[in-house]
């Protein structure tokens, strides 16, 4: 109930700033951006949780939302729900990371070796119409994976999995999902850059010093492994193909805010789309719970 009012709040924040035009009837879409981004409880600095799993380091010049944040922020945004640990931005959010920890069990590198990048494109793009399916139903645009954007890379000493996708819309727009998978103990943190592709070079040595502050928590780490522990059922290369399918499904979307802010589409329209929704639950759960008094 307390996300939904305040999504409400939101609404009526965002509202007051559309109207508020200057002279020549020109809304300053980026004053407005900024000023819904301040209806959020952001942290500026200190050491961020990411739920039971890890913690986060905050770098000066970001910061940081809690995973239920995080969602309500993403749904804002034009995105269907999901469940996030948290999130680390730059305060215009022209770039920003995601962080969701999978509980699929201890991860086995023994396919280290043995990643085929053309193979793994092929199937990502043979996995292109499933995830499409998905996301029609929910009445997102279809989006398509041209490439590699960065190709698939393990490092053993820290246990990290790297990949980037260029993906592109029906409508012609193209995006970066930057992705990380980190290793732990009980399974993985996801961890997903969102940029512009134009950017993605310029951001790649910020994001590593993001990754670095990346902590697991005590007994929750890779090294940490105990015989009798959960082991997931898939290695690195399936963990690859079916991130991709599930990022392109659930989160591809999120890239072309960037694109959508920087290119002049209002953001208020995807807010008020995601924001509605909220409302709706909001009145109607309201109005159950004054019948059911």
């Amino acid at each position: 109930m307390l996300r939904s009012f305040k999504f409400f709040l939101s609404f009526l924040l965002i509202a007051q700033v559309a109207f508020a035009q200057d002279a020549s009837g020109q809304v300053d879409e980026e004053a407005e951006f900024l000023a819904y981004l301040e209806t959020y409880n952001w942290q500026v600095q200190g050491a961020a949780d990411l739920g039971s799993w890890a913690t986060v380091e905050i770098p000066r010049g970001f910061r940081f939302l809690s995973g239920s944040e995080t969602d309500a922020l993403m749904q804002a945004f034009g995105n269907l729900p999901d469940e996030y640990q948290g999130m680390l931005g730059v305060p215009n959010m022209d770039w920003f990371v995601l962080f969701q920890f999978q509980e699929s069990g201890y991860v086995k590198d023994d396919d280290k070796d043995d990643l085929n990048q053309s193979k793994l494109l092929k199937e990502i793009q043979e996995g292109d119409e499933y995830a499409n399916e998905y996301r029609r139903e929910n009445g997102l645009e279809a989006l398509y994976t041209v490439g590699w954007a960065i190709e698939p890379k393990y490092n053993e000493l820290t246990n990290n999995l790297e990949w980037g996708l260029l993906l592109r819309s029906e409508s012609g727009q193209e995006s970066v999902n930057y992705n990380t998978k980190l290793l732990g103990r009980n399974g993985i943190m996801n961890v997903t850059l969102v940029c512009d592709p134009a950017d993605l070079n310029s951001i790649l040595d910020a994001y590593q010093s993001v990754l670095v502050g990346h902590q697991y928590k005590p007994g929750k780490s890779y090294s940490e492994f105990q015989e009798g522990d959960k082991i997931a059922e898939y290695g690195l290369a399936a963990l690859i193909a079916g991130g991709a399918l599930y990022g392109a499904a659930k989160v591809g979307l999120l890239a072309n805010i960037v694109l959508f802010f920087k290119k002049g589409f209002k953001f208020i329209i995807a807010a008020i789309v995601g924001i509605g929704v909220a409302i709706k639950k909001f009145i109607l759960g309201h109005d159950k719970k004054n019948r059911s008094e």
